[in-house]
């Protein structure tokens, strides 16, 4: 069963797992969302188990969080490709061995191949697929078992501002998004009866090193798109996805312009097609005519 515990933060309880000490398995948890997200929860006392592909960002992501945590938090890093099924459910299990079940499961680990359709390799489509859905649907497979046995946790899957409105120059990255949108509803209708709570985060343009290496081969276009947009800070969309868990949202938009967005996708998108970016792309075509 759930219990309350204070958040070092704020004075609002934050539902966590009956577990001692809580512990928090993440992919894609050595950079970006996921790793300021980690900092955030082992400042709040959690065991920190980091699922990533680069051994090197995986060191100097856990002195970062070391150097912020209180000695009593755990910190495990496990060097898997989420795209190994195998490799992932052993990684996981190494995790529970060491800190038990999961409290919370967060599942940040993705790809970006920005590019026109017809120019992008058949590849772009099938490694991006395989990475942002099929390697989300790996750790999930891997972690629920454990959390099936305490009846209790929650699956926080991170999806993209994309996964709600399909954009020029996402042709390989928007399905993939969507598909984990379509993963997260599902689940949250199956695992509810059993304690286990989803969640599905669109974070817009967010200051990470996977958009500052996206905006070099982003189409010109896109970048028009984009260009009004405010790029929010990791630390912010961290902090919203807190908020979010702590009130057991299952959609998580942070900011203003992805929570309209969340709600009202299927009626805002054709305006926002036909006013704005369907004009953008015309005017583009014509001055590179």
């Amino acid at each position: 069963m759930p219990s309350f515990r204070w958040c070092l933060c704020t004075k609002e309880p934050i539902v966590v797992v009956n577990l001692l000490p809580s512990h928090v398995i993440l992919s894609g948890g050595s950079s970006g969302i996921g790793l300021a997200l980690a900092k955030k929860l082992a400042r709040m006392d959690y065991n920190i188990s980091i699922l990533a592909r680069d051994g090197e960002k995986l060191k100097l992501a856990c002195d970062d969080i070391r150097a912020t945590a209180s000695r009593s938090v755990g910190i495990h890093t496990e060097m898997v490709d989420v795209t190994n099924e195998e490799a992932v459910t052993a990684a996981v299990d190494s995790s529970i061995a060491k800190f038990g079940p999961p409290a919370l499961v967060v599942t940040s680990a993705g790809m970006v191949l920005p590019g026109i359709f017809s120019e992008l390799p058949s590849s772009a489509y099938s490694k991006t697929m395989e990475v942002n859905y099929l390697g989300t649907v790996n750790v999930v497979r891997a972690a629920l078992p454990s959390m099936r046995r305490r009846r209790a946790g929650r699956f926080v899957l991170v999806s993209s501002g994309a996964g709600l409105i399909g954009l020029y120059g996402y042709t390989a990255y928007a399905p993939s998004k969507f598909a984990l949108r379509g993963l997260a509803e599902s689940l949250r209708a199956e695992l509810r009866p059993e304690g286990i709570g989803v969640s599905i985060v669109y974070p817009p343009d967010t200051d990470t090193p996977q958009l500052r290496e996206e905006m070099k081969t982003r189409p010109e276009i896109t970048n028009k798109i984009a260009g009004s947009t405010r790029v929010y800070s990791a630390d912010e969309v961290a902090d919203a996805i807190i908020r979010g868990i702590r009130r057991a949202r299952f959609t998580i938009a942070p900011g203003w312009e992805m929570t309209i967005l969340s709600h009202f996708h299927s009626l805002i998108s054709p305006f926002l097609n036909w006013y704005s970016f369907d004009p953008i792309i015309a005017r583009a075509h014509k001055q590179s005519e």
